[in-house]
């Protein structure tokens, strides 16, 4: 009888799937729930802009394709640790650096499901924090997009949501990052709008 050859199995993309069943906000009531699938997206568009926005406006060279994929995979590690209330994560400096840890470990645990040529070509993407530039662009467009969450949550009538949004609101408008201030004066007003009240050209 003819053995049938065993073909490799890896499990990455399939694991990454599953980011749309890890739910965040979870100590909060929501009006609609988000996971992190969705708000990852929400963070590589923001990011790809704030990008755009330094290099049309402020003399920035920075690749905003990058700074995209940056955001696509920045919480990629929650597939496994699940989305860590900030009150919690931040209870005490030496819990946050364990929990950096288990983070770390969990992205070697998914790149770990790649063929090894692969995982080398992917690690870059989940091991960014030497690009300062972009570090701080991403951690920008991450508070971008938990403050639009707010909104929507408040024009849903939901109250659970505005102190959160006061205190993403004032952090980023003390950024020293001018294209987070561009965004905020000039791109964040329209999340406060009902879709009549869009301008659609």
């Amino acid at each position: 009888m003819k053995e049938t050859a065993k073909t490799d199995q890896y499990d990455f993309f399939a694991f990454l799937s599953r980011m749309r069943y890890i739910s965040r906000w979870g100590l909060m009531r929501n009006t609609i729930p988000e996971n992190i699938q969705e708000h990852s997206l929400d963070v590589a568009i923001i990011a790809h802009a704030l990008v755009m926005i330094r290099n049309t406006y402020y003399g920035g060279n920075l690749d905003p394709s990058r700074a995209a994929m940056y955001g696509i995979f920045h919480d990629a590690s929650e597939i496994f640790t699940g989305d860590m209330p900030t009150p919690v994560k931040h209870f005490n400096k030496n819990f946050k650096r364990s929990f950096h840890q288990l983070e770390d470990k969990a992205r070697k645990k998914l790149l770990a499901m790649l063929p090894p040529e692969l995982a080398k070509e992917y690690e870059p993407l989940f091991f960014f924090d030497d690009q300062e530039e972009y570090v701080r662009l991403v951690k920008a467009a991450d508070k971008i997009a938990a403050l639009t969450k707010c909104i929507e949550e408040g024009k849903s009538g939901n109250l659970e949501f505005r102190r959160a949004e006061t205190e993403h609101l004032e952090h980023l408008s003390a950024s020293k990052l001018p294209e987070v201030i561009y965004f905020l004066e000039k791109l964040l007003p329209g999340y406060r709008l009902s879709l009549d009240e869009l301008k659609l050209g």
